[in-house]
């Protein structure tokens, strides 16, 4: 007990909370084909060719997240919602475990920058394969810092780290720019700064070059092989995504869950120009870089914060440590202090826990769940089993691929495999109800319809004749063709 100090107590409930945090229902529709993906895999090997929809069955694809849709795939068998909710805090949790051990300070002030910057990452964490990838980034950027700032050389990691970031997930690429932004800060930072304090010098930036190639060799060691390395790029060279998906649009600073990225940008301008250390050049390149990375889409905020959240640490601490302000934490307590810090630390742990199981309980997931997924549509669907093919919302793609396994989708969130043509021209001219409707509908042998209640396709559908409104609700309208006789 002596040795549980209110330092070491704050510590500790600091993750409770974040993990508490991090548990969220799973509402996101791409959680759910990454399920059946994964349970695909599973059943019939690897996939190389789409197995799930009409419009694209049997083209080739890449499905660069198979191993974790594996992962989620198990946990989903094994805890259901709950084991999803699990899995998502865990990871955010682990994730901002590096980001803690990267920062410098006090435990109370880490604790400070850490909410910040898990309040900003929070707004990419779902049970999804992307949580994979944030947890390994901040793992990548935890073994590049420990080689710069306690020169510890743990860099034969990273190859291996990558080569398996490429079985679970192509947000790989973040080890790329963290690898890119440590190697170039540290090149400027012997050309501008030689005599800094922990300064990598030239032969550790070429161990640093080589590191980040032989990174990129072990990539091509997964079922795809030289394909995976296009993933990212073909990802992002999607117009689509960047037009219509709201998590690769620019933030909405009107929304208050961007606001805690805000704080943390302006926090960390507001701590470097005010303390007197000089900013670092890696540091710079790795918290500007991926600021602007956040500001072009949404889901890279995340990336931004782990890579700023330290960097504020640090000016901050040397701020505070400039004017005197300096908590010296305790060695030891006496045993009651250690008793009162125990039973706070049980506590605040017992009371996360309960909030995690109380907002997870049958009837808060099955009201979320509804308000965010076409629930009862599923439902109808089940109990009516209208004949396809089926016409579908982009947005409700996945989880109905998940849910009504024996329908093919017409269109889901693997931008990947439909790509801009379909997505644009095909499917969003049809689901606004724009030229062309019609035929595509004639082109696909489309019988079913399941999109949003007010889309442009519901209202066109409304009025059309050959064609039913067999069900609506607030959310969604269910169409069918009406049969011809004779």
């Amino acid at each position: 007990m002596r040795q549980l100090t209110i330092e070491r107590a704050a510590a500790v409930i600091l993750f409770a909370l974040l993990f508490a945090l991090a548990a969220r229902i799973p509402t996101d529709t791409d959680t759910w084909w990454h399920i059946r993906s994964g349970e695909c895999t599973l059943s019939n090997g690897m996939i190389h060719a789409d197995p799930f929809s009409f419009t694209k069955a049997g083209q080739p694809w890449v499905n660069h997240s198979w191993g974790a849709q594996i992962l989620l795939y198990g946990v989903w068998q094994a805890a259901g919602n709950l084991g999803l909710a699990v899995y998502t805090a865990a990871l955010a949790t682990g994730g901002m475990w590096f980001v803690y051990k990267m920062s410098p300070g006090s435990v109370y002030l880490r604790a400070f920058v850490l909410v910040i910057g898990a309040a900003a990452a929070a707004v990419f964490w779902s049970p999804r394969p992307q949580m994979l990838s944030f947890l390994l980034s901040a793992a990548v950027l935890y073994l590049l810092h420990l080689y710069k700032r306690r020169g510890i050389d743990r860099l034969w990691l990273l190859p291996v780290m990558v080569g398996l970031w490429g079985n679970l997930h192509a947000g790989f690429s973040i080890a790329f720019i963290f690898l890119g932004g440590f190697t170039a800060g540290e090149a400027l930072n012997n050309l501008f700064r030689p005599t800094a304090e922990h300064i990598i010098p030239w032969r550790g930036v070429r161990k640093l070059a080589l590191v980040t190639a032989v990174s990129a060799a072990a990539l091509v060691v997964n079922p795809y092989g030289l394909h995976m390395l296009a993933v990212p790029f073909q990802t992002i060279s999607i117009g689509a995504l960047q037009n219509f998906i709201q998590e690769w649009n620019s933030p909405n600073f009107h929304d208050r869950s961007t606001w805690p990225f805000i704080f943390l940008l302006l926090g960390l301008l507001g701590a470097a120009g005010g303390s007197r250390k000089r900013l670092d050049w890696t540091d710079f390149l790795l918290a500007s870089g991926t600021a602007f990375m956040g500001l072009l889409a949404g889901r890279n905020i995340a990336v931004f914060a782990v890579a700023a959240t330290p960097v504020l640490a640090d000016h901050l601490d040397a701020l505070l440590s400039e004017r005197g302000w300096v908590i010296q934490p305790a060695r030891r307590v006496t045993p009651r202090m250690g008793v009162l810090n125990a039973a706070l630390v049980a506590l605040i742990v017992l009371g996360a826990a309960a909030k995690v199981l109380l907002v997870l309980d049958a009837d808060t997931v099955r009201e979320a769940q509804e308000t965010y997924l076409p629930v009862k549509v599923v439902e109808y669907l089940r109990d009516e089993d209208p004949t396809g093919p089926m016409f579908n919302s982009y947005n409700w793609g996945g989880y109905l691929m998940f849910m009504l396994p024996d329908e093919p989708v017409f269109v889901d969130g693997r931008t990947d495999l439909y790509g801009d043509e379909f997505l644009t021209n095909t499917y969003l001219r049809t689901a606004t109800g724009g030229d062309g409707w019609r035929e595509t509908l004639d082109r696909y042998g489309v019988r079913l319809v399941v999109v949003e209640a007010g889309s442009g396709l519901a209202r066109q559908l409304r009025v059309e004749p050959g064609w039913s409104l067999d069900y609506e609700d607030a959310m969604a309208a269910v169409f069918t063709r009406e049969t011809v006789n004779g």
